[in-house]
């Protein structure tokens, strides 16, 4: 740089030079700066107009370079060249790679651009959504798959549930759509098209035994219930016999119980969404779920609410009820004695929120991920003692889905735990909107 700043200086004095000798030699002192002006001026705007020309016909820089500041911007504007040239065979070369990648996945990926409309489309969409590209470039996808609910799923800007479908076009396949936003302010969009025939089949199957197996376990078991109930009121039974039969009965009920929970289960599989909709009373269901836990509990516990008693909800209200009561029973059940646990019913940010809370022992954090799955327990000698069948959480994760909402579970190692069930915006209601029975119970206190 500095090697440039002296050449200028150079070129400079060597036109101050030339226009003193011109006046030395008579000429008028105006013609003088005009010429030196002009040899100055001169050849920087040959410099500047040649790097114009070159740039316009995006011709490559190369050496040999000017002297001077020109041979600077030159040198400059060469390396800035070469690094675009090597930037520009990066993403070429990641633009190539990513598309093989794209051809060569098995689910169909279809990109929308900002109006919603077909923009790319890989080979796997035209065997699984019947989206031929670049043929159907520029049509909205749902002129091609009519599918209920699509048109909500395109347009949602979060990435939603996915939707499950049976393509018009081959009705021997189930397929699973998602949506994920992206781009500028996520207004475009990338459906994600994913073959389920084989895990759906076997799904229902797997429901269907279950179901079936519930069915058919339930009669035998309420006839040797009903017998052991009669053998233990039974006066003429010997004492040393009752003891065991008590034992009977108590796993009789715990083996109805599983029963009742896995037709539970069954039945909320059917369907991804409750088919009955309506106003629900929830302060009113969980001020009886609240005396419920207090007669489980016997004191054993410090129950607090904090209950918006005006805020109702729009679903189910069978299966909330059962969501809402897994959640507080199993604080109850899985806490030890004197632990606090609050109950909570508000609205945050538009939309309703049902959390409970403890002080209990904790969760470690590797286990949280599995509470939902069937059967699943923590410490399995003390779930059996309490009478947990290991399918409540399971119960409430689809009664959850069923209501468009999400469960988090938060817990610390000896801190206690915090299970939240957050519902979509929309869902809530007023009493004052919607006038319904209100139950005598008062609001529960500590």
């Amino acid at each position: 740089m500095l090697q440039s700043l002296f050449f200028e200086a150079y070129i400079l004095l060597a036109s101050l030079t030339g226009a003193l000798l011109l006046l030395w030699l008579g000429l008028d002192p105006t013609l003088v700066a005009l010429l030196a002006s002009l040899s100055y001026l001169g050849r920087h705007l040959y410099f500047l107009g040649r790097l114009t020309l070159l740039m316009r016909r995006q011709h490559r820089l190369a050496p040999p370079f000017p002297r001077g500041l020109w041979g600077t911007v030159y040198r400059s504007v060469a390396q800035a060249q070469q690094r675009a040239r090597k930037g520009l065979k990066r993403y070429t070369r990641f633009a190539r790679r990513f598309r093989e990648a794209a051809v060569s996945v098995p689910d169909a990926l279809i990109i929308l651009d900002k109006r919603q409309r077909i923009e790319w489309a890989n080979p796997a969409a035209a065997e699984l959504m019947n989206v031929h590209w670049p043929q159907d470039e520029g049509k909205r996808l749902t002129e091609i798959l009519h599918q209920e609910g699509l048109g909500e799923l395109i347009a949602s800007d979060e990435q939603a549930r996915p939707t499950e479908m049976v393509p018009a076009h081959n009705r021997a396949i189930m397929l699973s759509l998602h949506n994920t936003p992206f781009g500028e302010r996520k207004r475009q969009r990338l459906i994600v098209g994913r073959d389920i025939t084989e895990v759906f089949h076997v799904n229902r199957i797997r429901r269907d035994f279950v179901a079936n197996a519930s069915h058919e376990l339930r009669t035998p078991l309420t006839v040797i219930a009903g017998f052991l109930e009669n053998l233990v009121d039974s006066p003429v039974t010997p004492e040393s016999h009752r003891r065991p039969l008590h034992l009977m009965c108590n796993q009789a009920e715990r083996m109805r119980s599983i029963i009742e929970d896995l037709l539970t289960l069954s039945r909320l599989e059917m369907n991804d969404r409750s088919p009955e909709l309506e106003p629900v009373d929830v302060p009113e269901d969980l001020y009886q779920i609240l005396d419920e836990a207090r007669l489980l509990d016997k004191g054993e516990h410090e129950l607090i609410s904090d209950i918006a008693s005006d805020l109702l909800i729009r679903g189910n209200g069978l299966e909330l009820r059962s969501a809402f009561s897994n959640l507080v029973l199993n604080a109850v059940k899985h806490t030890p004695k004197g632990s606090r646990i609050r109950v909570t019913w508000r609205e945050q940010e538009g939309a309703p929120l049902f959390s409970v809370k403890d002080n209990g022992e904790g969760i470690a954090p590797d286990l949280v991920p599995r509470l939902t799955e069937r059967f699943y327990r923590i410490d399995k000698a003390r779930s059996r003692t309490s009478g947990g069948t290991g399918l409540g959480l399971a119960i409430v994760k689809h009664v959850l889905n069923r209501h468009d909402a999400r469960l988090t579970i938060e817990s610390d190692v000896g801190r206690g735990s915090i299970f939240t069930c957050r519902f979509p915006e929309g869902t809530a209601l007023s009493r004052s909107e919607q006038p319904l029975h209100h139950s005598a119970f008062g609001e529960a206190s500590s």
